[in-house]
C-alpha cells in the first residue's frame, strides 16, 4: 500500500484561511455591479450627507439632478466608446445624434402639439435615420479624414440650430418643453426621483445593449477592425458594413440619452450641438478608459461631477480670498478641469479603471524586491 504525504510546512490552498478569505472576497466582488445598483435605486430615500462630493443630502432634489445627469452622461460615453474604443473610429460629431433626440422630440411636442411617448418615438427614430445617413456618407472615408468628415456635419447642424430657421429651434437661447406635453409625473421638483430612475434605467440599457453587442460575433469583427482592418477583408469580410453598425448603434443610443436630457433639464439647448460637446465625450472616454467594460462610465460620471462641483468650488469664499495671482487661475471652471484632466493622463495612464490593476503590479513588484532583498 503506498501511503502519499504533503511535503512538511504545505497545505493545500482550500485549508489555508487566507486563501479561502481571499474566495470569499473575490465572490463579492465578483457582484459589485448588482451592489451598486441596489444602492442606486435607493439614493432618492437617502438622508445621508456626503461632505465635499454633494451638498446636503444624497436625496434631496438638487443633487438628484446632479447625480441624474452624471448617469446620463456615463451612459453617452459609453456608447461613444463603442466608435472610439471597440472599433478605433474617431468621431467628431457623436453630439449630433444626441442633440437630434433632444430636438426633434422637442420641437414635434411644440410645433405638432403630439403628446411626448410619440414625440420621443420620432427624436429616436430621427437620431437613428441621422447616424444611417451620415454614417453611410462619412464611412467612405478613414482614419483622419473620416473624423474631419464628421466634425464637418456637426459643425454644419450647429450652425443650423443657431440661425434658427423658421423659429423652429430657438436659436441660441433654445427652446423650452412644453410643461402641458410632458407627462404629470415628469414635471416639477417633487418628481425628481422618477426623473432619477429613468436616468438610471438608461445607463442600464447602455451597459446591456453594449455588453451584448460586444461580445456577439459583431462585436468580435469590431475588434478585428480596430487591430487590423486590411486583415478582417483578407478574411473576406466588408469591414464597412460592421462599421457601419456600430456608428449606428452609437448613434442611436445617443439619440435616446438625449431625449432622457431634454426630460432632465426641461428644453433643448444649442450647447449639445457643438464640436466641445463631443470632445466632452472624448475626454470623458479616455478619463475612464476606452475600451474597458465600465472605464467610459467611470469617466462620464467624474467628468460631469467635476464640472458642475468644481464651478462651485471656483466661485467660493476660500478662492476668493486668495492673492489674485492665485484667485485668476482658480476661479476659472475650465481651468481647473483641465489642470485635473491632465493630471489623470499623466498619473493613470490607460484611465482610471486600470488603476486597480497597477495597484497589484506594483505591489507584486515590491514583494519580489523584498525576497529578492532577504
Amino acid at each position: 500500500m503506498t501511503i502519499v504525504t504533503q511535503p512538511r510546512g504545505r497545505t493545500r490552498a482550500g485549508d489555508r484561511p487566507g486563501a479561502t478569505r481571499l474566495a470569499r472576497l473575490r465572490r463579492v466582488v465578483r457582484w459589485w455591479p448588482a451592489l451598486l445598483l441596489a444602492v442606486l435605486l435607493t439614493a432618492p430615500y437617502s438622508a445621508l450627507p456626503l461632505p465635499v462630493l454633494l451638498e446636503g443630502p444624497i436625496g434631496s432634489p438638487g443633487n438628484l439632478q446632479l447625480l441624474a445627469l452624471c448617469l446620463v452622461f456615463g451612459a453617452l460615453a459609453t456608447g461613444y466608446d463603442l466608435l472610439l474604443g471597440r472599433t478605433g473610429l474617431l468621431s467628431f460629431g457623436h453630439a449630433l445624434y444626441f442633440a437630434a433626440g433632444t430636438y426633434v422630440t422637442d420641437i414635434v411636442m411644440l410645433e405638432a402639439g403630439l403628446p411626448f411617448a410619440v414625440s420621443a418615438l420620432l427624436g429616436l427614430l430621427a437620431g437613428t435615420a441621422l447616424s444611417v445617413v451620415l454614417g453611410a456618407v462619412g464611412l467612405r472615408v478613414g482614419g483622419i479624414a473620416f473624423s474631419m468628415v464628421t466634425l464637418a456635419f456637426a459643425q454644419a447642424a450647429s450652425i443650423l440650430v443657431q440661425r434658427d430657421p423658421g423659429g423652429v429651434t430657438g436659436g441660441e437661447e433654445g427652446r423650452a418643453a412644453p410643461a402641458g406635453g410632458l407627462p404629470d409625473a415628469l414635471v416639477g421638483i417633487q418628481h425628481t426621483a422618477g426623473l432619477y430612475w429613468i436616468a438610471l434605467t438608461y445607463l442600464v440599457v447602455v451597459l446591456v445593449v453594449v455588453q451584448w453587442a460586444v461580445r456577439s460575433p459583431l462585436g468580435r469583427v469590431w475588434e478585428g477592425i480596430k487591430e487590423n482592418e486590411r486583415r478582417v477583408e483578407v478574411l473576406g469580410l466588408r469591414p464597412y458594413g460592421f462599421k457601419l453598425a456600430a456608428f449606428v448603434l452609437a448613434g442611436t443610443l445617443a439619440a435616446l440619452g438625449g431625449i432622457v436630457y431634454l426630460l432632465l433639464t426641461g428644453g433643448a439647448t444649442p450647447q449639445t450641438t457643438t464640436s466641445d460637446f463631443t470632445l466632452s465625450l472624448l475626454v470623458m472616454v479616455v478619463l475612464g478608459g476606452s475600451g474597458t467594460r465600465w472605464g467610459p462610465m467611470i469617466g462620464g460620471i467624474l467628468y460631469t461631477w467635476a464640472d458642475h462641483r468644481l464651478g462651485d468650488l471656483a466661485g467660493s469664499d476660500t478662492v476668493t480670498s486668495l492673492p489674485a495671482v492665485v484667485r485668476a487661475p482658480l476661479s476659472q471652471p475650465l481651468f481647473l478641469l483641465g489642470a485635473l484632466f491632465v493630471a489623470a493622463i499623466y498619473l493613470l495612464p490607460g484611465g482610471v479603471v486600470r488603476l486597480p490593476a497597477r495597484l497589484r503590479t506594483a505591489r507584486a513588484a515590491s514583494g519580489r524586491e523584498a525576497a529578492v532583498t532577504v
